[in-house]
């Protein structure tokens, strides 16, 4: 039963992300400023999360709230703000469709720079290691051939919102590129904030509230950035519009409702079991646009997501392999290395690649 409940809480989950993407395109193209679509989702879900958070940690015992913690929870509001304003910015350029498929290279970005920061280690004679490192380089190979090749439309528009603006339905190939590369710039950013997040969860396992205080942190960043970059003052006006209804939508659905699911989902069933839920949002988002966006469904787009979810699947399979490899020789499944200023960095192989529950605290947030 419980297999059950986990398989329709991912499906619930992703459909919620795609959903958003839909819904956020849909208010920007009516005009609502993405830097605060950004701010007010923010405030609002950390505003809902307050009582849960502090209810359900009021009987446990807190780890203590140090400097050095809240350094890292500001780092992680840095890269969740970053990447959500650089991925409304990308959608804005191009598509939802787009926008879901650039997400498979987050697992190939982690692996990159778990690489870099020595929490992987490569050896060349090993499937797994080959697979992974085949993965990443066809995942990468993707997202260059989405972003630089959009090509002829396959499945044309069919709107059931007749008065959206013509230039929601039609862009350059150049907005498209530079949309593509703005959301390349949201998942290597959100593949920092897994890096970081893995070592944090072990100093400061108090998910609920490490996500408040990280989402209260990208709030206050998102109303700095507003108030520099937004100049016109009705913009900043809460109305009946679209605007409203994206702005709720993702700080009830994307964030608080996604963020539970998944965290669920991993808990009973495991991070690999959940990260293979990821492609379907290409699926629901085609469908969506189609249905809601008139957003035709072009031939650039659909290879470039083959090709990157190939490579994501490459990924996964040797992440697997690797798992049932050091299960059976009895390995512990993390290491501890040493950073060059001597603070200890823990790391387990199973959080920074696979994890999907940190995407749902900031934008992820809503991508």
């Amino acid at each position: 039963m419980e297999n059950w409940v986990a398989f329709v809480g991912m499906v619930m989950a992703i459909l919620a992300q795609a959903s958003n993407m839909v819904v956020t395109k849909v208010a920007m193209s009516d005009g609502t400023n993405k830097y605060i679509l950004a701010l007010y989702s923010n405030a609002i879900s950390a505003f809902i999360l307050l009582p849960f958070a502090y209810l359900f940690h009021r009987s446990s015992h807190l780890p203590p709230l140090t400097s050095s913690i809240v350094c890292r929870f500001f780092f992680l509001a840095l890269f969740g703000c970053s990447g959500q304003i650089f991925g409304y910015v990308g959608i804005d350029y191009s598509s939802p469709t787009l926008g879901t498929a650039m997400l498979n290279l987050i697992p190939a970005f982690t692996f990159i720079l778990a690489i870099i920061f020595r929490m992987e280690t490569i050896d060349w004679r090993s499937s797994s290691s080959q697979a992974k490192c085949l993965g990443t380089l066809v995942s990468i190979a993707g997202a260059f051939t989405v972003t630089l090749y959009k090509g002829p439309p396959i499945i044309q528009k069919l709107s059931l919102l007749p008065n959206l603006p013509i230039q929601l339905l039609f862009s350059s190939q150049s907005e498209w590129a530079l949309g593509g590369l703005f959301l390349a710039a949201d998942c290597f950013l959100s593949s920092l904030w897994y890096i970081l997040q893995a070592s944090t969860q072990r100093k400061y396992p108090a998910v609920l509230l490490a996500v408040l205080y990280q989402i209260s942190f990208s709030a206050l960043m998102a109303a700095v950035f507003s108030l520099i970059v937004v100049k016109d003052t009705s913009a900043w006006k809460l109305k009946l519009d679209m605007g409203l209804v994206a702005i709720l939508y993702t700080a009830i659905v994307s964030i608080v409702i996604r963020y539970t699911l998944i965290t669920w989902c991993v808990w009973k069933a495991g991070p690999l079991y959940c990260s293979m839920f990821k492609p379907l949002g290409i699926i629901f988002t085609v469908l969506l646009g189609a249905i809601f966006l008139g957003e035709s469904l072009y031939l650039g787009c659909l290879v470039g997501a083959i090709i990157i979810v190939s490579g994501f699947y490459g990924v996964m399979w040797g992440k697997a392999k690797e798992e049932k490899m050091e299960k059976e020789g009895g390995g512990s499944g993390g290491v501890a290395e040493a950073n060059p200023h001597g603070s200890e960095l823990l790391f387990d192989h199973k959080v920074p690649l696979l994890q999907n529950l940190p995407q749902l605290t900031n934008k992820k947030l809503p991508l």
